[in-house]
């Protein structure tokens, strides 16, 4: 496929790529800008050093992600997929749409804390966040673009010229700067000042008795694929939907080609979940109080159904009440960070 193409090109080039070419020159007329670790969070999976953000490497990474030009209808750019008031999803739209009116075959995933993440994309296609926009930019469903076409497209506007040369020393307009750029742009999209972080940072929030009774039982039933405080083990599971024919997403399968990876999606992180909907990686469900009911009662059976949800008993499941659901759901909205979705710095406009 296209994107499998672009993304070997690309691995191998930043394989061969020497310190010089990797080095992000930081002055005074390019001050670097301070990517900081939240006290709760682990240590990022990007590897900050090799491109460190600056001040006019995100300016870049933050136009180019609202370039329309981009696609190749010069409209549909990443932020027309991932819109900030809703964590950077598409919201309400089922699967994502494209070029022309293409509709693609996957929900649009949140953007946060993408530096902290080891792979990309609902099956994980891409393993380098430097790579994960060759896949939506050049998927015909999506923007249907190419970088050679981009690159003449930014060479013919001078902001663009300017702006490059500012942000690179090297001065290019080129798919390695692109990329570059807008990796520096997400890796600042840092998403840790919910009512949950500031609880767990002793920051003087404390939980309702609902949420608090919610944290519980989400620990106990939720917590052993949504772990840890990014709210995801990043593993692939099948969590028992059924198959839809209208698309017959082989999941994971599709990049490792082994049959055990058969309808294996990536455990999304919940953050921001309150705004993200419509859910799972297909969009199928519309609220949070339809994904625990799919949870307690609405799982199908497979050969790679994960076995944390195969009951002693041989029903399928977790079992909740609707007290409990009720009880999660108050917990789940603590992981709303209104201060991300409304950051300037992260607006179009």
């Amino acid at each position: 496929m296209k994107f499998l193409s672009y993304i070997v090109i690309f691995l191998f080039g930043t394989a061969c790529s020497s310190e010089k070419d990797d080095y992000v020159p930081v002055t005074l007329e390019n001050p670097k800008l301070e990517f900081t670790v939240p006290a709760n969070f682990p240590e990022p999976s990007y590897n900050v050093s090799l491109n460190p953000p600056t001040e006019k490497g995100f300016e870049l990474g933050k136009k180019l992600f609202y370039e329309g030009r981009l696609a190749s209808d010069g409209v549909v750019s990443c932020g027309f997929c991932h819109i900030q008031d809703f964590a950077f999803t598409h919201h309400t739209h089922i699967v994502s749409h494209g070029v022309d009116g293409a509709l693609g075959t996957r929900n649009a995933q949140p953007l946060h804390n993408m530096a902290f993440m080891k792979e990309f994309t609902w099956d994980g296609a891409a393993i380098h966040l430097d790579l994960q926009p060759i896949i939506p930019i050049t998927a015909e469903v999506e923007m249907n673009e190419s970088f050679s076409s981009i690159i003449k497209k930014l060479e013919e506007r001078p902001e663009y010229v300017k702006l490059f040369s500012e942000a690179f020393e090297n001065q290019k307009i080129n798919s390695e700067n692109i990329l570059k750029a807008l990796s520096q742009f997400m890796i600042m999209m840092v998403s840790a000042d919910s009512k949950y972080d500031k609880i767990e940072r002793n920051e003087g929030s404390v939980f309702t008795e609902q949420e608090a009774a919610g944290f519980e039982l989400f620990k106990s039933k939720c917590a052993s694929c949504h772990a840890g405080t990014l709210f995801t083990d990043q593993s692939y599971r099948n969590n028992g939907l059924s198959v839809d024919p209208q698309y017959n997403d082989l999941g994971r399968k599709r990049v490792t080609g082994l049959d055990e990876d058969l309808h294996k999606f990536k455990v999304p992180s919940l953050r921001n979940i309150e705004l993200t909907f419509p859910y799972m990686h297909d969009g199928r469900l519309k609220t949070l109080n339809d994904v625990l009911d799919h949870y307690s009662n609405g799982m199908v059976d497979s050969p790679t159904l994960d076995p944390v949800f195969k009951n002693t008993d041989t029903s399928l499941g977790i079992l909740m009440t609707d007290l409990e659901k009720e009880q999660i759901i108050a917990f789940l909205k603590t992981l709303t960070d209104d201060n991300f979705v409304a950051d300037s710095r992260f607006s179009e406009f």
